[in-house]
């Protein structure tokens, strides 16, 4: 009899287990299913950077801002660059993949930074890859408004289901693949991700930041932490995301440029920016080498608490990344 319910639960977890498929779209990026449901999109073709939107969490609810993407009543249409998640940086070797067009309009004070615009081409898929986890592997070029490359991107895409989380694990490598790069030190950098207005604080309808050091709000901006959260109301229920940082990460444990209007990123790149230094933290990354930034996103139910943050990241820690 025992045996028998011991087989019984076994089926019952393979049955209720998720089972994700990862496939390429027509425009040439990725969609990321969960039992047949939309997880994220990974876009390539609209705008001067790839990036995940939307993105759905544990209940089903859109965890990030639709703007610039679709126009949605009520949000905030500021920095039409936040798009989503995404990754990009003012300054490497001149040239700025942070802000894109659309950021400046026609102020004609922002034309020298128009002139130093770079991007981030998706060159190609090393894997994509589905089953009980769903994997992205791609491989993008940092170019100058010629296309002449500066540096070369791996980045590595992870997403799971685990209890009533949902999770994406963003590995980058920024490689010196063309000679020795300078890596400014820049506020506008970092990995990053724009929260549902509903969820800011700036929103006064219960958004909460909060980091692993207890910083809340706008006290979380240019401190150090290993996570970060942003917390509060997505459609009738309080929803969270968590960002964790890897201690192998670089400049762990990162700066955060935490912004209670709804942005938040993890930017190890502007020590002196982020006022967390008086000298500056710009680098120069000589052909060959790495900055690997290693990061976990955490779509939860709740606050921090209820979502077992601190917890998640005591584990995430001693994973080898």
């Amino acid at each position: 009899m025992k045996l028998l319910l011991a087989a019984s639960l076994l089926l019952a977890s393979f049955a209720s287990a998720a089972e994700f498929t990862v496939e390429k779209t027509a425009t040439g990026g990725a969609i990321v299913k969960v039992d047949g449901q939309v997880f994220a999109e990974y876009v390539v073709d609209q705008a001067n950077k790839p990036y995940l939107w939307p993105i759905y969490g544990p209940t089903g609810k859109s965890m990030t801002r639709s703007h610039p993407m679709k126009n949605v009543e009520g949000e905030k249409q500021d920095h039409p660059h936040h798009r989503g998640l995404n990754f990009g940086h003012e300054n490497i070797g001149g040239y700025d993949t942070w802000a894109e067009l659309a950021t400046f309009g026609a102020n004609p004070k922002t034309s020298e930074r128009v002139k130093h615009l770079g991007a981030i081409k998706h060159r190609e898929f090393k894997e994509l890859k589905g089953g009980k986890s769903g994997i992205i592997y791609a491989l993008s070029d940092y170019v100058d408004p010629d296309g002449k490359v500066i540096i070369t991107e791996e980045r590595s895409l992870t997403f799971r289901v685990d209890g009533e989380t949902r999770v994406i694990d963003v590995d980058i490598d920024l490689i010196a693949s063309k000679g020795t790069v300078t890596v400014d030190d820049k506020k506008d950098s970092g990995l990053s991700i724009r929260v549902p207005h509903s969820m800011s604080v700036d929103a006064k309808e219960g958004g909460k930041i909060i980091n692993s050091e207890g910083h809340q709000d706008a006290d979380s901006w240019g401190k150090r932490a290993k996570w970060c959260d942003f917390h509060g109301p997505v459609e009738g229920e309080h929803l969270g995301i968590a960002m964790l940082n890897h201690p192998s990460s670089f400049r762990h444990p990162t700066p955060w440029h935490a912004r209670t209007y709804g942005l938040f990123t993890a930017n190890p790149f502007g020590l002196s920016q982020l006022k967390i230094q008086t000298e500056s933290g710009a680098m120069e990354l000589k052909e060959g080498e790495r900055i690997k930034l290693r990061h976990r996103f955490i779509f939860h139910k709740g606050d921090e608490k209820a979502g077992k943050i601190a917890e998640a990241y005591e584990a995430y820690a001693t994973e080898k990344r």
